[in-house]
């Protein structure tokens, strides 16, 4: 069975001041912890074992994780902050062998037609991929108004934007990875980006970091804005 990690080790710096007291994972929105809804989403596409790491305020965290009776929850206390490569690489071992999830706490992603993490199972290529990111079409975005991330190639590749005033897509905080893309990752803190772009070409091209457009909606949480955003628009539709 595949397995997830949830990334939920940060300060929430931009949430300020509404992360004095609380960790970023557990402010609701519409009156559900953005955690919950991460592990419901999960759950809900039969992923059933799930990594949490923690650090900022990790008891508070720990504590509503334990109340939990779904999905499986393995907690990866970290002892300094590691960021998002570093905290997956220190939860490897909980991970397994195969290709997992990783999912950012603060987005929430929305199923079109197909659950996402199916569509993603169903795209992945072992022997071209490292990583497959699910990627959001930069206008369709709640709470995001930045100039996107990438392009996608004909061949499914990953291209960043570089020096492009903007790109069609925006990474969702959600992907499919292999574990090997962590050979020979260093040691303490560091994003995961670092591990995306070995290997990157001189035009940004990542040959073996694929994409997938979402076909839901995703809606990022990232700071008080975006969480009103959010809370607004999932009103709205519910």
């Amino acid at each position: 069975m595949t397995k997830a990690i949830v990334l939920a080790a940060g300060f929430g710096t931009r949430m300020r001041p509404l992360t004095d007291t609380l960790p970023k994972p557990l402010l609701k929105v519409a009156g559900v912890t953005l955690i919950d809804r991460a592990l419901d989403w999960l759950y809900a596409s039969g992923i059933n074992d799930v990594v949490v790491n923690s650090f900022y305020k990790a008891e508070i965290l720990e504590a509503h994780l334990a109340r939990r009776r779904t999905p499986k929850i393995h907690t990866s206390r970290e002892t300094t902050i590691l960021e998002t490569g570093g905290g997956i690489k220190n939860a490897l071992p909980l991970l397994g062998e195969k290709p997992f999830f990783s999912v950012n706490a603060d987005v929430i992603c929305l199923d079109g037609k197909t659950p996402a993490l199916k569509r993603l199972l169903d795209a992945w290529d072992d022997k071209t991929m490292d990583a497959l990111l699910l990627v959001h079409p930069v206008e369709k975005a709640v709470g995001y108004d930045e100039a996107g991330d990438f392009f996608l190639e004909p061949n499914g590749s990953l291209r960043w934007r570089m020096d492009a005033k903007k790109a069609p897509y925006v990474f969702t905080g959600v992907q499919l990875i292999h574990p090997r893309l962590f050979n020979g990752a260093p040691e303490g803190a560091f994003s995961t980006k670092l591990m995306w772009n070995r290997g990157m070409l001189a035009n940004g091209t990542l040959p073996r970091i694929h994409g997938l457009p979402h076909d839901g909606n995703w809606l990022h949480v990232g700071d008080p804005d975006g969480l009103k955003q959010a809370a607004d628009w999932l009103g709205t539709v519910s």
